[in-house]
This record gives structure tokens, C-alpha cells and sequence, in this order.
């Protein structure tokens, strides 16, 4: 009987480049500062290391198909590299490889690296290539991601019957908390703190989404290493370790889009994954356990329903918590705090494993004062690919003991 990963396997190290119009460097070049920062913090050599998965999805514009690229880049050890996608959850979905390979025992130590290189390709947004518009096909060619996303905030108003200046007022207090957040953040891309009073004046790119509530893009590469408690505890006998408690993913069967059951007000696979990720961790009440959560915030109104979806706050009531202070830094389940994918950027393959960096070194208190999290226990990750009524999500939760 399936049992799932809780506790079986844990992080060893992590490494994360700086994000943001890195034109000096190749994506082999962030991958190369990635492993080094995460077998330095690991206190391993590339010798050490089994197997890898590298994530990355757009192939046109990055590295080509397959493993060999960082195989190759990286000078692997002659082991088995595997290359992943699934959308904006190819990080995560390194992750869980590195983690099932561990946990199955097919492997002691293990690498998930993810990069991408999207500044490069000139596009404001995400590229409009056969990769990731495959969608915009089925969808028509007036099709955008704004566009769509926004619909997230009609929906949204027009089930709790909430007035959309209510509904702005909160996406507007969401961007305003994590631009406040990243700019403390070295490893940021966006680092300068904004108003409220200029995400508000900010030029429409979708009703209600203004220029501040979309994230933008960016390059960038994160790594981790993962093995089994036992070894890491032989290795770092010292250390407390951060364990996987839960890695789920739920890909939709596209019948949010063929049937009348979907509201269009939330995500059902962000609903799924989530359910399924408290199961296998032993969460029973998310809004007291969760410490913290790094959330897929492509545009502000999709954190405003992350919230609902993940369990967190209450249907309706994300508005209210969102400008109560709850998700602040300060507040009792911080919501991005290291700025986010609005501060960051959305290099595809590696916003997965960023999210779970900036976890890792918040459950091992790692950061000064002004920018960590007092006392946690729990973090959450989450991605979301694709469109709001066909995509793919996935919920990470990790502990530290």
C-alpha cells in the first residue's frame, strides 16, 4: 500500500542564483552557480552525487531536449540525468524525481536542478512558442495569460458578491506585501520597495490587473540535493534536518472547461493537490499548522484564491485576510516571503525549486532578522502551469526536526 514520501527523504543543501537579466550568463553558466552553492552548502563533491533531474521547459530558447545539457554543462559524473516539464511546476517536478529516487532506495544521494533563460527571448511575458502556447490553440489567438488570470477576479466578485474595488484593494495589498519582502531580498530580480498608491496608478494590462499584479520574467537557476535522513544525519550530525513531508501534483482532465461544476472562482487541481499534500502530511488544520507558504502569484489575483484553494483561508474570506495582515511577513502565515514570482521573476524550470530554497533556509532560521519568519515549522510550496481551467498544480509541505 502506497505510503507516500513523508520523513523519507530530506534536503542536504540548496543553492539559488540571483534572479533577473542575466545577460553575462549562458543557462549552463546559472546551473554551474547553482550546484556550487548547493554542494558547498551540502559539504559534498559532484562525486557524491547518483542520479540528477533537471527542470526546464521551454527547450526552444534554453537547452535543447534531454539531460545531456547539464550532464554536459555541470560535468556530471557519468550518472543518469533525467530532464522533466510539466509547465510552471518543472522545478518541483525536478524535486520530486530526486525525491522518489531517494525515497525508493534506488538511490543514496540525489540532485533536482532547474533553470531557465527567458530574458533572452525578448518577450515581456512568456514567450509565444510552440512549448508553452500549445493552450492559446484550443483557446484562440486573442488569448493571453492577463487575460485569462483576470477572469480569476470576475469570478471571483461575482461569487461572494464582493464590489471589484474590494477585490482590487486586496490584489493591490498582495503585490504591495511582497515588493515589500523582496526588496530585502539580494537574490531578487525586482528589489525596489512600491506604493500602494502606484500599484493602484499602474497602467491596465487586464481589468482588474494592473502592471504590478503581473509577474514579469526573468533568468535564473536553483538546485537541491536530497537523501535519506539516516545518511544526512551521519553527514550533518549536528544539524536539524528538513524533511519532505508531502509532494503532490494534480494535473487537470480539462472538464473544469466542458462541464457547468467549475465556478471559475478557484483552481480545482491547486484544491486537489493541496487536500492530498495535508493527507500525507498529517495536516489537519492548515490556517494553525502551516508557518509559511511560497505561492504561485503569476498575477496577484491567482495568490488571492491560492489562499481559499490551499485551505488557508476561509471561502470568501481571503479579502479580509489579505488586508488584516495575516499573509504579511509579520503576519501568522507569512505569503511570500521572499518577494515571490513578483519580485523574482518566472524563470519556468527553476521558480519550483527557488520557492523551496527560500523554505529550506527559513525552517534552518538562516536569514537576518528582517526578513525571516519567526519560529516555523511548516512551509508550503505551490505551482500552478498552464491556464486557470486546464493546468497543472503542485503543493510541496516541508518540516524541520
Amino acid at each position: 500500500m502506497a505510503t507516500g514520501i513523508r520523513d523519507k527523504v530530506c534536503i542536504l543543501g540548496m543553492g539559488c542564483t540571483k534572479f533577473g537579466e542575466r545577460w553575462d550568463m549562458s543557462a549552463g553558466d546559472l546551473m554551474i552557480d547553482a550546484l556550487r552553492d548547493a554542494l558547498e552548502d551540502a559539504g559534498l563533491e559532484k562525486k557524491d552525487l547518483q542520479a540528477a533531474w533537471l527542470g526546464v521547459h521551454i527547450d526552444e530558447v534554453n537547452i535543447g531536449k534531454g539531460g545531456t545539457y547539464a550532464g554536459m554543462n555541470l560535468h556530471l559524473p557519468l550518472i543518469p540525468v533525467t530532464r522533466v516539464e510539466n509547465f510552471c511546476a518543472s522545478g518541483t517536478e525536478a524535486f520530486r524525481g530526486a525525491a522518489y529516487g531517494v525515497a525508493s532506495g534506488a538511490y543514496d544521494i540525489a540532485l533536482a536542478i532547474g533553470v531557465e533563460k527567458l530574458k533572452d527571448t525578448g518577450y515581456g511575458g512568456l514567450p509565444d512558442s510552440p512549448a508553452f502556447g500549445q493552450e492559446m490553440i484550443f483557446l484562440g489567438p486573442n488569448a493571453t495569460a492577463p487575460g485569462l488570470f483576470a477572469q480569476l477576479a470576475t469570478a471571483y466578485a461575482a461569487k461572494f458578491n464582493l464590489p471589484m474595488e474590494r477585490v482590487k484593494e486586496a490584489i493591490t495589498h498582495v503585490s504591495w506585501k511582497s515588493h515589500q519582502n523582496g526588496a530585502k531580498n539580494p537574490r531578487a530580480h525586482l528589489r525596489k520597495a512600491v506604493s500602494k498608491e502606484q500599484i493602484m496608478g499602474s497602467p491596465m494590462v487586464a481589468y482588474p490587473l494592473g502592471l504590478f499584479d503581473c509577474c514579469g520574467v526573468s533568468d535564473g537557476s536553483a538546485a537541491a540535493i536530497v537523501t535519506t535522513p539516516e545518511i544526512a544525519k551521519k553527514l550533518k550530525p549536528n544539524d536539524p534536518l528538513v524533511k519532505a513531508k508531502a509532494l503532490q501534483i494534480s494535473v487537470s482532465s480539462g472538464e473544469e472547461a466542458m462541464f457547468d461544476k467549475w465556478d471559475g472562482a478557484g483552481v480545482i487541481t491547486t484544491q486537489t493537490a493541496a487536500r492530498r499534500a495535508y493527507e500525507e502530511a498529517g495536516i489537519k488544520d492548515p490556517r494553525k499548522e502551516i508557518s509559511m507558504m511560497e505561492v504561485h502569484d503569476c498575477f496577484s489575483i491567482t495568490e488571492l484564491v491560492t489562499m481559499e484553494d490551499l485551505g488557508i483561508s476561509p471561502p470568501g474570506g481571503a479579502p479580509d485576510d489579505v488586508l488584516n495582515g495575516f499573509f504579511d511577513l509579520d503576519g501568522q502565515v507569512p505569503c511570500q516571503p521572499d518577494g515571490g514570482l513578483k519580485c523574482f521573476g518566472h524563470p519556468i524550470g527553476a521558480s519550483g525549486l527557488r520557492m523551496i530554497f527560500e523554505m529550506y533556509n527559513q525552517l534552518l532560521g538562516r536569514w537576518p532578522e528582517d526578513r525571516a519568519v519567526k519560529n516555523p515549522k511548516f512551509g508550503l510550496t505551490h505551482n500552478l502551469g498552464g491556464i486557470p481551467n486546464g493546468n497543472v498544480a503542485s503543493v510541496a509541505i516541508f518540516g524541520v526536526d
